[in-house]
């Protein structure tokens, strides 16, 4: 069970990443210079809209088939997106595998967090947590295999095999205890966020570049940004139930959780989408190449997460992670503001390896303080809450260092001196999230680890439905 869990969390989490080496490549195929940056953004933002419905969905419906149609629906996107044939269509196709990946995640959290007590569940969160850091940063280095012996269409092919192994082994395998939750869905609270996402992500991508800052289009997507923000605070305030459930925010455990993980989301898709542009354009190796160097900050990641899960299991103690984590990654996003044209592809392979490891600490040991720290009803919206927290900060954080970097870079014609003078500011703006981290992690109060499963506690075991 946990292996096909496993399996549609590693191809939705990989294709937040794997066209970060592929993009050249899809440009030159399908033209569209101008949507480059929505490749990866459409993604991200349709996950974002999508993870909490999931959560309430999975919760009134049971986790089971829920996770299975994320798993149909995200294998369909991904058959559109090899086959498209124009930069709209790419970005449709990306659209609704967003659709589908935001499920994906989000119930096969909630899955671990229904079948096994949380004292022990940091061992299996580490697990996981290693599959999440090492699908993410795998991608970029198997989009750069396809890209170069190839095409970047197998960036997305590739996942259909892999999502049909995980449906064999999840339709026969898995079995939940279901309780059936009733919700209801707050479609406008979803469309409301992401409108104002959108408006924030085209104006930070195009604004100074494709539009003016001063302008009519500037000006028409900063009124629907400050809009849609301000009526969807107003709808989450008086929804009887919210896109983003204000009444979890009533619990301290989630009022430090969510920006823990939204601040390591921010610097975990820095150092994805980032070392490889120092990689690529200042050292200049290639596209394979550029995902190897990333492989120090995946075994980082993924060994540290593993190991903070073990020590939380054996120790009962979450709170001191997070903590370490965010002054590790503070500590990594300092080291690499000093980074320059004449820094060694290997030295910023280790810097990169030091935020990996304060990501790793901080990650998944804040997820397992929302699902011991929630009630067992709350333990689908809990997650996808948090989760929700984390896509938040890659959805926001690629635009936002990706306009930091425009902004210390030449109009046309970049070189690599240009990229090494332009890249130590993006570590620079990362610094200070590093440290609302480390201040959110003191906030975060230990609390007993529960020895029982959401159900046992409940004592309500009906078969869920197959």
């Amino acid at each position: 069970m946990f292996v096909g869990l496993q399996l549609g969390m590693i191809v939705s989490t990989m294709d937040g990443t794997i066209v970060a080496t592929a993009l050249p490549s899809i440009v030159h195929d399908l033209g569209g210079v101008s949507g480059i940056a929505w490749v990866v953004t459409s993604y991200l933002l349709f996950q974002v809209a999508t993870m909490p419905l999931y959560g309430k969905i999975g919760d009134a419906h049971g986790r089971k088939r829920v996770l299975l149609f994320a798993l149909g629906l995200f294998v369909v996107g991904s058959a559109m997106c090899g086959l498209a044939q124009s930069m709209p269509q790419l970005l449709a196709a990306r659209a609704v595998q967003g659709c589908g990946g935001g499920g994906i995640g989000v119930l096969s959290m909630a899955i671990m967090g229904d079948l096994i007590p949380p004292r022990q569940l940091g061992r299996w969160l580490g697990y996981q947590g290693a599959v999440f850091a090492g699908a993410a940063i795998a991608g970029p280095l198997i989009g750069g295999l396809f890209v170069d012996h190839l095409s970047w269409r197998w960036a997305f092919f590739v996942n259909l095999p892999v999502a049909v192994v995980a449906y064999v082994i999840l339709v026969p395998r898995l079995h939940l205890p279901y309780r059936r939750v009733r919700h209801s869905i707050d479609y406008l609270g979803s469309a409301l966020l992401t409108g104002a996402l959108a408006a924030l992500v085209i104006l930070a991508t195009s604004g100074g570049k494709d539009i003016g800052w001063i302008s009519v289009e500037s000006t028409g997507l900063l009124a629907v940004l400050v809009v849609c923000a301000v009526l969807f605070v107003w709808r989450e305030l008086r929804a009887a139930e919210p896109f983003v459930p204000v009444r979890l925010f009533r619990n301290p455990v989630m009022r430090a959780v969510a920006p823990i993980n939204f601040t390591s989301g921010l610097i975990f898709y820095c150092g994805v989408f980032f070392l490889p542009v120092f990689f690529q354009e200042v050292a200049g190796v290639d596209a394979t190449e550029s995902g190897l160097l990333l492989i120090p900050f995946m075994i980082a990641t993924a060994l540290a997460t593993t190991f903070a899960g073990r020590r939380v299991e054996r120790t009962g103690r979450y709170r001191v992670w997070p903590i370490v984590g965010g002054v590790v990654m503070t500590v990594g996003a300092l080291a690499l503001t000093t980074i320059g044209l004449d820094t060694s592809v290997a030295m910023v392979a280790g810097f990169g390896a030091v935020v990996g490891v304060g990501i790793g600490f901080a990650m998944q040991t804040s997820l397992l303080a929302v699902q011991n720290g929630v009630d067992p009803a709350d333990l689908g919206m809990g997650t996808s809450t948090a989760l929700l927290a984390r896509t938040l900060g890659g959805t926001i954080g690629t635009p936002f260092f990706g306009a930091v970097l425009a902004a210390g870079l030449p109009t046309h014609h970049a070189s690599a001196s240009d990229f090494a003078d332009a890249l130590p500011w993006v570590f620079i703006t990362a610094v200070p999230i590093g440290v609302l981290a480390v201040v959110f992690g003191f906030l975060l109060a230990d609390h007993p680890l529960r020895d029982a499963t959401p159900f046992e506690l409940d004592q309500v075991l009906d078969p869920e439905p197959r």
